[in-house]
């Protein structure tokens, strides 16, 4: 009977000898793409609405006013509205894309904060290197091709910052972890020619390969990352010393953690390096920094002293835009709580570890005090936190919630930050 019974039951499966292979592999590909699918198009298409809804604004903000008409290409200003989003950083991330680098200290005389002329070496390579690929495949100039690339990595980043808040609190809190992404103060740069996006993107990945224990994968995220900007720097500590950790607990053997640990800071040398190099002195990044952008580490003074600037009414500090100033003295207000809803649901180390970090070093250096919005917006763990806490609200309260944040975001992440400071 059994006998009998196989070979019926196999007769079926003879009749075509040669083809069922490939439907059923193709079926596979396709079950496997219907479900990526399912799992990120909520989480995607809620954060695509905020974007296109937030930048809709800005447009209308821009043609409402017309000031961009009146101010310096490159400078927040342009022919048309969205010429903004290539200005500032951008128009140096253009330039590269054209023209490559060409590092050097020219000293500069007679300012009392700048020491050297401006210099494109400030600038790190990944973002402008995708630039010109994607300029040379698709035929867009600098500005299209910075876009493109910035939007696209948005939605990686989007995907990534869901990925990893679906592990920490399911399904629903990946979801609006994407949504404040697009919607958290500094956020006008993710569409912008900016590589913020970029960064993110590549960072939120990384921690998530680190919680999903693939060790080669993160450390070469983060050794992409220390191509994409300095502030990598938190980003390989804390895939080093959570491959350390797993290392010493031999949680997952010795070759790949060790691996990882090994890789992840090259990006950062090599660039660092390089610049030194080209410019004869192996400080020369740092003291470009310094000497022309007034960038420098000082253990959070700037950043206190000007604080309390803000919330007395004295407006006469380095670079002060009264608009981002006091979004920048909201958002550290509420920073403490974004950290402690962070802490509360006891995330990994890797996510722990990053956050601190890029949270003290957007908090430590001599900057501009009004784009701490955007210097935090790496931060994405602290989107996590709060999206957790907001997961067992419902559908449409959550809708009424977000609202006027996805119409605001337009002005407090878009036109404060290109028209009335400097990102």
């Amino acid at each position: 009977m059994s006998t009998a019974s196989s070979t019926s039951s196999a007769e079926p499966a003879s009749a075509e000898p040669s083809g069922t292979g490939a439907p059923s592999a193709e079926a596979g590909r396709q079950g496997r793409l219907g479900a990526v699918v399912d799992r990120f198009a909520p989480a995607l298409g809620a954060y695509a609405v905020v974007k296109a809804t937030g930048l809709a604004v800005l447009l209308l903000l821009l043609s409402h006013t017309g000031d961009f008409l009146r101010k310096e290409p490159g400078r927040g200003g342009g022919a048309q509205p969205w010429d903004v989003l290539g200005t500032w950083d951008g128009v140096w991330y253009q330039r590269i894309a054209e023209n490559g680098y060409h590092p050097q200290l020219v000293p500069l005389h007679g300012f009392p904060l700048a020491t050297y002329y401006e210099n494109s070496a400030a600038f790190f390579p990944l973002y402008p290197w995708l630039m010109r690929l994607v300029g040379a495949v698709t035929g867009l100039g600098p500005y299209g091709s910075g876009i493109a690339v910035s939007v696209v990595a948005s939605f990686v980043a989007a995907a990534g910052v869901f990925a990893v808040a679906e592990r920490l609190g399911g399904f629903r809190a990946g979801v609006i972890a994407a949504v404040i992404w697009g919607l958290f103060p500094g956020s006008g740069v993710e569409w912008a020619v900016y590589s913020d996006s970029l960064f993110v993107a590549i960072s939120a990945w990384a921690c998530y390969c680190v919680m999903t224990h693939r060790w080669l994968t993160a450390g070469l995220l983060a050794f992409a990352a220390g191509l994409n900007r300095p502030t990598a720097a938190a980003l390989i500590a804390a895939v080093s010393i959570s491959a350390l950790v797993a290392l010493v607990r031999r949680t997952d053997g010795v070759a790949r953690p060790l691996t990882a640990m090994l890789i992840t800071p090259w990006g950062l040398v090599w660039y660092v390096g390089w610049v030194g190099y080209r410019m004869g002195d192996w400080g020369g990044y740092f003291k470009l920094q310094r000497g022309a952008w007034n960038r420098y580490f000082d253990w959070g003074a700037s950043t206190s002293r000007t604080f309390l600037d803000v919330i007395t009414g004295h407006w006469d500090f380095w670079q002060s835009n009264p608009a981002p100033d006091l979004i920048a003295v909201a958002l550290l207000m509420l920073l403490p709580a974004l950290l402690v809803l962070l802490l509360r649901i006891r995330p990994p180390l890797v996510l722990v570890v990053y956050t601190l970090l890029t949270v003290f070093t957007a908090l430590s250096s001599n900057q501009i005090f009004g784009n701490i919005s955007r210097y935090l917006l790496p931060a994405f763990p602290l989107f996590i936190g709060l999206a957790v806490a907001l997961r067992r609200v419902k559908v449409p309260t959550l809708l009424g919630l977000g609202a006027m944040p996805t119409l605001a975001a337009g002005w407090y992440a878009g036109y404060a930050l290109f028209e009335l400071g400097i990102p």
